[in-house]
């Protein structure tokens, strides 16, 4: 049998790791679940006779180099920065390696070591980074083969929560990390360009700028930057394109409610809240007001932010129970962000009959004979229940595809990359519309940068 060494079982792996098991009699596969946690890792084998678990720390170097020996090809489903000690041993014992991560600067200096050796190192094959690369790729390649050239591209994702759970004023619920949402667009300026003209918005503006999209059976949803949408200008190959930008898709509203809690201060992960195990919510929101010896928390709230009392804004936040003086913070020495963490987890939690679904969009703007044309891409993929989620389809099944590829010998080109071939991209989109990954194209007129489809 032919060993696949998967090194995480966390969420994202439920699909990657049942897709696999439903080839492995077929395809001759072994596949061995590795986790810290060996239940964790017992669970995802749902007692398939062809999977393993094994309780696994990645620190172990002589484990990880015993398991990586055995394995024809391992997928390391591990937080980003533990890849590369993995991917070192990879080219040491000649395994082919698969992650749904970024190509660190570590993990790109392996690659001459990798093509030498004849390995794939295939990286960033989950959902963004994954499904965006092939799907804008796909389009990107069979418009340069018809004579056009490229002038705009903007490509948006995001993870939400289906239409028939959707139950709360903000439309939104944790489909992932909960950590990533609230610090989304710190540490930097998101920039982009757009014709022809680099743009630049700081932190504090991010949410207030945002652009609309249709998406056609599912309403009105709106995107803001992406902290860096330039990073893939040249590996698309789009440096002459007038407007390259890339946004994280919520619902119509989200954006200029969560700006309030960023005005407020609630986001910010640097500095931590003496007593804060102590302090109620409402001390928690009162934290960030200034005195008054007569105005109750909500008042000084509205004033400070000049919010309506009939606002919609007003509604989303007392819905987050930022006001309530019986709930308790309960987290010792924590950042403010940290705190609103924990308040959002409380409200935006997926129930157990709840679905997520992820929203993908693109636009490709082009001349071809003189004239401009464009054609949208769109993308939309409900989970199934709590364990098949959209999300974990979306980043575990590529992974997936992509590895028992590689193993087969359909995916040979070595080195350390990202699926932006058609050797790559072409028979992994094929196969995921098996699986509802189905991306609707269609022409539509050029608009270029629309000030009208852009809010404040």
């Amino acid at each position: 049998m032919r060993n696949i060494l998967v090194i995480g079982a966390g969420r994202s792996a439920s699909s990657l790791i049942k897709y696999l098991l439903d080839k492995s009699t077929t395809e001759n596969l072994k596949i061995v679940i590795a986790d810290l946690s060996i239940e964790l890792a017992r669970k995802k084998t749902n007692n398939h006779p062809n999977a393993i678990a094994i309780a696994f720390d990645i620190f172990n170097a002589e484990q990880r180099k015993t398991e990586i020996q055995k394995a024809d090809i391992v997928v390391s489903m591990l937080p980003a920065h533990m890849h590369i000690e993995v991917a070192k041993d990879c080219v040491t014992y000649k395994k082919h390696m698969v992650t749904a991560s970024y190509i660190s600067s570590a993990m790109q200096d392996l690659d001459e070591a990798a093509k030498e050796n004849g390995l794939v190192f295939m990286n960033e094959i989950g959902l963004d980074p994954g499904i965006d690369h092939m799907s804008a790729m796909k389009v990107i390649d069979e418009i340069r083969a018809k004579g056009g050239e490229m002038i705009l591209f903007e490509s948006f994702c995001g993870g939400l929560v289906a239409p028939e759970s959707d139950n709360n004023l903000w439309n939104y619920k944790f489909t992932w990390n909960p950590r990533n949402v609230v610090l989304a667009g710190q540490g930097g300026v998101a920039k982009f360009i757009q014709e022809g003209t680099y743009k630049y918005i700081p932190y504090n503006k991010l949410f207030r700028r945002t652009e609309f999209l249709e998406v056609e059976g599912f309403g009105r949803f709106e995107a803001y930057a992406n902290r860096d949408s330039l990073k893939y200008r040249s590996v698309y190959g789009l440096d002459n394109a007038l407007t390259v930008y890339r946004g994280t898709v919520r619902r119509v509203g989200f954006s200029r409610a969560w700006d309030i809690l960023v005005q407020l201060g609630m986001t910010d992960d640097s500095y931590v809240i003496d007593n804060s195990e102590e302090m109620s919510y409402r001390d928690f929101t009162n934290s960030f007001l200034p005195y008054h010896p007569t105005d109750i928390v909500e008042i000084k709230l509205r004033h400070a932010q000049k919010i309506d009392q009939d606002d919609v804004i007003w509604d989303k936040l007392v819905e987050l129970d930022l006001f309530n003086p019986n709930k308790k913070v309960e987290l010792v020495k924590a950042t403010p962000a940290q705190i609103l963490e924990k308040i959002l987890a409380e409200k935006w939690v997926l129930k157990e009959d709840d679905k997520d679904m992820i929203v993908m969009y693109h636009k490709f703007g082009y001349t071809l004979n003189g004239e401009n044309k464009q054609i949208d891409a769109t993308m939309v993929c409900k989970g199934d229940d709590q364990t098949y989620t959209s999300m974990a389809k979306t980043v575990g099944l590529p992974v997936a595809i992509a590895t028992l590829k590689i193993l087969n010998g359909e995916i040979k080109t070595p080195g350390v990359q990202l699926p932006i071939t058609k050797e790559v991209y072409s028979p992994i989109l094929k196969e995921l519309e098996d699986y509802g990954v189905i991306f609707n194209e269609y022409e539509t007129p050029y608009l270029g940068y629309n000030p009208d489809n852009v809010s404040s």
